[in-house]
């Protein structure tokens, strides 16, 4: 189990733990119950933000695709703190339940009063019902937003994976063709330097050509010149 995974499971056990001791806040009428939930709570909620934060330098460790996933988490976890802040405040602040409801008026009294009592606290186990309801649906949406932006993540991941590889097969056909056009620019020279050596054997055989014959008719016609003369 990695330390990011050993975080969200202290985180997820501390977050209960709060939500339970504002619920049992929200049902105390005793002054002394209060201060001890009151102080389990003012301790418990600087560590969850505690392991907020270390989970957010966790997060900076991971590759873009698990950060991106872990990072709606955090925000999730986020607001579901800010929002425990804010009740654990609410709460806190509330006035004392009125004072009729702890006089022993006897007999009468003291049936109605349990039945205020009972109607105040199926009243509380309706709203904590609401509040976990309306918690879950948060959480759950949350998931659903975080799995969507990870799926979406890995599918751009994805693409630019592909095409980076077309444009390694680009750059290696164009590799290929300037190979291919250096070789025909070297056949090509090769094939100039050739004719211009058969040009100029052309020519010097031409000229011998012409010499040979030149000579063949000065020797043809000079001794008939020179018997004539004589």
């Amino acid at each position: 189990m990695s330390l990011l995974e050993q975080y969200e499971q202290q985180y997820a056990a501390l977050i209960a733990e709060i939500t339970a001791h504002i619920g049992r806040l929200q049902q105390q009428s005793s002054s002394s119950d209060r201060n001890e939930l009151c102080s389990k709570i003012d301790g418990s909620l600087p560590e969850a933000q505690e392991l907020l934060e270390q989970m957010g330098l966790e997060v900076r460790e991971l590759n873009p695709a698990q950060r991106t996933s872990f990072n709606s988490k955090l925000q999730v976890a986020q607001a579901e703190l800010r929002r425990l802040q804010a009740e654990y405040k609410q709460t806190k602040n509330k006035a004392q339940p009125n004072a009729f409801t702890t006089l022993d008026l006897g007999g009468a009294g003291d049936f109605y009063e349990d039945v205020s009592i009972n109607n105040d606290q199926r009243q509380r186990l309706l709203d904590n019902s609401e509040r976990i309801e309306r918690t879950g649906n948060r959480l759950t949406e949350g998931y659903r937003v975080a799995v969507e932006t990870e799926a979406l993540g890995a599918q751009v991941l994805n693409d630019l994976h592909h095409q980076r590889e077309t444009l390694q097969g680009a750059r290696a056909r164009l590799r290929e063709t300037n190979a291919d056009l250096g070789r025909a620019s070297r056949t090509l020279n090769t094939m100039v330097l050739r004719a211009l050596r058969e040009k100029v054997v052309l020519y010097g055989v031409g000229v011998c050509f012409v010499v040979a014959v030149g000579v063949s008719l000065y020797l043809t016609f000079a001794p008939s010149s020179s018997a004539a003369t004589s």
